[in-house]
């Protein structure tokens, strides 16, 4: 699946990187800048940074549950307190567009 339109990055290319991110220093931050830069690339228009974000997330999640042997309760889920955050915080703008917008 296409992430990025502008760079014609696939989901599969960003997982393969973030994995690769974290086979060298685990418990590293890994943010959607550091992605591209390793594929050498650069955000453009940056919408797709939040799906980015969520993927880094997920994929982080995984790593560590393979790698670490502990039970799922003892692992903390990211992607619920990310969103909880979003929502709490975010933006009412959506590509800085306000909610009621129309293309034509």
């Amino acid at each position: 699946m296409l992430v990025c339109q502008c760079n014609l990055i696939t989901q599969k290319e960003i997982e393969e990187t973030i994995i690769s991110l974290l086979d060298e220093d685990a418990w590293q931050l890994i943010v959607p800048a550091k992605v591209y830069h390793t594929l050498s690339k650069r955000g453009r228009c940056c919408g797709c940074f939040p799906n980015v974000v969520e993927t880094i997330i997920r994929v982080t999640e995984e790593y560590h549950h393979r790698h670490s042997g502990a039970e799922g309760a003892e692992i903390v889920t990211y992607l619920d307190q990310v969103r909880a955050l979003r929502e709490r915080y975010g933006s009412r703008m959506h590509e800085r567009r306000q909610k009621g917008h129309r293309a034509a």
